[in-house]
């Protein structure tokens, strides 16, 4: 099942209106989000340049239609269409939200689709321009738009074999209902279970606990009101707000033994079940430093035995048995990380050389009529001509500068322009994965090989204490 919305969007106070196409655009073709750009697609415009052909459209509807952009004008239109964790593909989801706009449009304005992957539900982003690809009308949203597109979505997602909400709830909360189970924890129980995590039979103390809160990430707030901020939270949560066995009050009592809780069935560990991939061991002299606490020196050596037993199986695993194999492993996927890392960022940056000379080109060619017919004119026509065409003209100038800049003595063409950006853009969404796995695989390999160095330097360091105390006892 999917949930929809349609979201109109406006310049809004203090932003221009390609500030406003260039904000919204940007956010949904962001490449963190869409596995470097893999899962974008579009309709009559160029996904790299989407905004500044948004904008032209305008200009060009307001020279057909002497019409004038007002301020509360819908420059664009966003949907968002989300779907159950699990049960859908990302190129099927892209599909189904490029089905939902041209659907919706009629193939009468052009549109991009960017479907995100980095929640648990994979959702697609469509902006539609509000313009009409002959830039002669408008999309005009009607009443109960909404309802329409819901019931488009829910034909598309019946034909594909997806589920569908029978009776959706308006509420805010309905989506988190619909989740059941599999909804993602909130920053509360987040907390919470960071607490339970932190109060082991090891932490003796109040000092202890906090130490502990401190090495796991939040960040602490102590005076009339314990308070904690925790990993990629925005604010301090106080622990007043929470379930009443975790008040500071509570949590005291649980220290002192005189409160037992019943772990809760529903909850989930922080890190991923089974996951056996190494992590960094904990500098113990270092972070004493800072702490000062007897518990939290027993947890982390507890911490990282288990760490480095942990980085042992995973290089069994992998055949890992020789040290020279093992180095040569590390500077094996180094080298292989870079060399894709350096290949995309290339072919990133020719690809947007080639985006920003065909906008290029694409200017030259709308205004040489102008620049011409005011080049032709008497010098004393031409200041008159030169305000009336004023935009028009410092655009084709503008155009001339940059292609002398490169060089050009001739221009290509848009065709093989689309062409080579085309090429490229395959190439790197053929890329992409291989350097995803290859930095993951490059960052293991380097965890692995910090925690065994740093573990055969504290044994050498124990190894020399004890032969000096035997030194000296004789």
């Amino acid at each position: 099942m999917a949930t929809t919305f349609l979201k109109p969007l406006h310049a809004g106070k203090g932003r221009s209106i390609a500030q406003a196409l260039g904000q919204s655009t940007d956010y949904v073709k962001n490449p963190d989000k869409t596995d470097g750009g893999e899962w974008i697609s579009a309709y009559q415009c160029n996904p790299s340049i989407v905004d500044a052909e948004f904008l032209f459209s305008k200009r060009q509807y307001e020279a057909q239609t002497g019409k004038t952009h007002k301020s509360n004008d819908v420059i664009a239109y966003h949907m968002r269409q989300s779907f159950k964790p699990g049960e859908i593909t990302p190129e099927k989801a892209n599909q189904i939200g490029y089905d939902l706009a041209m659907s919706l449009t009629k193939g009468n304005h052009a549109f991009i689709v960017c479907t995100h992957v980095d929640k648990r539900h994979i959702h697609s982003h469509i902006i539609f321009n509000s313009t009409s690809l002959d830039c002669t009308r408008k999309f005009r949203n009607f009443w109960g738009s909404s309802f329409a597109i819901r019931k488009i979505s829910d034909i598309l997602c019946l034909e594909n074999g997806l589920s569908v909400i029978e009776d959706p709830n308006p509420s805010r909360g309905s989506y988190g209902s619909w989740l059941g189970e599999n909804k993602p924890l909130t920053n509360r129980q987040k907390l919470e279970q960071m607490i339970d995590g932190a109060l082991t039979p090891d932490c003796k103390s109040y000092e202890d606990f906090l130490a502990a809160m401190q090495t796991s990430g939040a960040e602490i707030k102590t005076g009339k009101h314990l308070a904690f901020k925790i990993p990629e939270a925005k604010r301090f949560i106080r622990c007043d707000s929470l379930a009443e066995d975790y008040t500071e009050d509570a949590i005291r009592e649980r220290l002192e033994g005189k409160r037992k809780i019943k772990q809760r069935q529903a909850q989930k560990p922080l890190s991923a079940k089974g996951d056996m991939r190494p992590h960094s061991l904990i500098d113990i002299q270092a972070k004493l430093t800072q702490v000062n606490s007897p518990g939290f020196e027993r947890w982390a050596k507890s911490y990282n035995l288990k760490e480095i037993a942990k980085t042992v199986v995973w290089m069994k695993e992998r055949g890992m048995n020789d040290v020279e194999k093992f180095a040569d492993a590390c500077d094996a996927a180094t080298e292989r990380y870079h060399e894709l890392s350096d290949k995309t960022k290339a072919n990133e940056a020719k690809m947007k050389e080639i985006a920003e000379l065909q906008r290029q080109i694409s200017t030259y060619g709308k205004t040489r009529d102008v620049y011409l017919q005011y080049k032709k004119l008497p010098k004393k026509k031409q200041a008159a001509f030169y305000e009336a065409h004023r935009s028009d003209i410092m655009l084709h100038e503008a155009a001339k500068r940059y292609f002398d800049s490169l060089g050009l003595a001739k221009l290509p063409s848009i065709k093989a322009l689309k062409q080579e950006y085309a090429a490229l853009a395959t190439e790197n969404k053929k890329l992409y994965p291989d350097q995803k796995a290859a930095r993951k695989e490059m960052i293991d390999l380097l965890t692995a090989k910090s925690n065994l160095e740093r573990f055969l330097e504290i044994k050498i360091e124990q190894t020399d204490r004890k032969e000096q105390q035997q030194e000296e006892s004789r």
